[in-house]
């Protein structure tokens, strides 16, 4: 497929774009920073028009799309003040969703957040491990991916062919970052990400099948690796930090208690890669 990748510039975006292009896609980046060449393009994704016009085709790059992977975005709320991290992100992702849906891409995926899901916890979930179903946004950087998984699951509706799926991404590690697990066994080592983490390879793999699997309507996955990011058992976990919680009986010795039994079930989502 010819795939445009917004955010290409990004830790997760650049995986993204390594895995699609390895698969034999042709594969578009658009990004703020980063130097124009051969499959990339800047473009302030702000900007409906400049987002409209770099969908359809740039000259001597491409000639179209026909799936777009939207990843652009503030990554986390103390960058900017908290009112312009919602507003730009919204921004971008209204314009890159409705410019895709003005040019005819009918397959998107589109970077949602565990912060649409209750990050930082510092109420308990109703339930572990928290799955798709529960949503809850303590920051305006949630709020945003609130807001922009309820914009897309309207735009599926526009054209009946539309297939807009959302990935409630948790913290994205890189392969040069893995000394962050030198805490694991800490008491309280991310604990407001309910342990969980992925690596940005897996992250890539997760786009992949994501695009495989399109199919009409708006679909909502968790993705993180299938085990915690921490050393102590996960049920133990679970009591320390949110005590009085209900916790599925056939959780995992060690599974994550951020929910990735959708997309493992639905998408056939295999980690490849583990921290310990």
């Amino acid at each position: 497929m010819r795939i445009g990748v917004t955010g290409s510039g990004g830790k997760l975006g650049r995986a993204t774009v390594e895995r699609l292009r390895a698969e034999g896609n042709t594969v578009s980046g658009f990004d703020l920073t980063g130097t124009p060449g051969p499959g990339f393009t800047r473009v302030d994704l702000t900007d409906f028009g400049q987002t409209l016009d770099a969908f359809l085709s740039v000259t001597a790059r491409h000639d179209g799309l026909d799936a777009l992977v939207h990843l652009a975005a503030i990554p986390v709320n103390g960058l900017v003040p908290d009112a312009a991290t919602f507003h730009n992100n919204v921004t971008v992702s209204f314009n890159a969703l409705f410019a895709a849906h003005r040019a005819g891409i009918r397959t998107i995926v589109l970077a949602s957040s565990i912060t649409a899901m209750g990050f930082p916890f510092d109420q308990a979930p109703p339930a572990l491990p928290v799955d798709e179903t529960y949503t809850s946004a303590n920051n305006t950087y949630g709020l945003g991916k609130v807001a922009e998984e309820a914009i897309a699951a309207q735009l599926v509706h526009w054209a009946p062919d539309t297939s807009i799926t959302a990935l409630r991404f948790t913290n994205v590690v890189a392969a040069d970052e893995y000394g962050t697990f030198e805490r694991a066994g800490e008491s309280d080592y991310r604990r407001d990400l309910v342990g969980s983490w992925v690596d940005a390879r897996d992250g890539a793999l997760a786009v992949s099948l994501a695009l495989a699997h399109a199919a009409p309507g708006f679909e909502v996955y968790n993705v993180a690796a299938p085990d915690s990011g921490c050393a102590a058992p996960s049920r133990e976990l679970a009591e320390r930090w949110f005590p009085g919680t209900p916790v599925a009986d056939d959780l995992g010795e060690f599974e994550s208690l951020m929910s990735t039994r959708r997309i493992r079930e639905r998408l056939g989502f295999v980690a490849e890669h583990d921290w310990r």
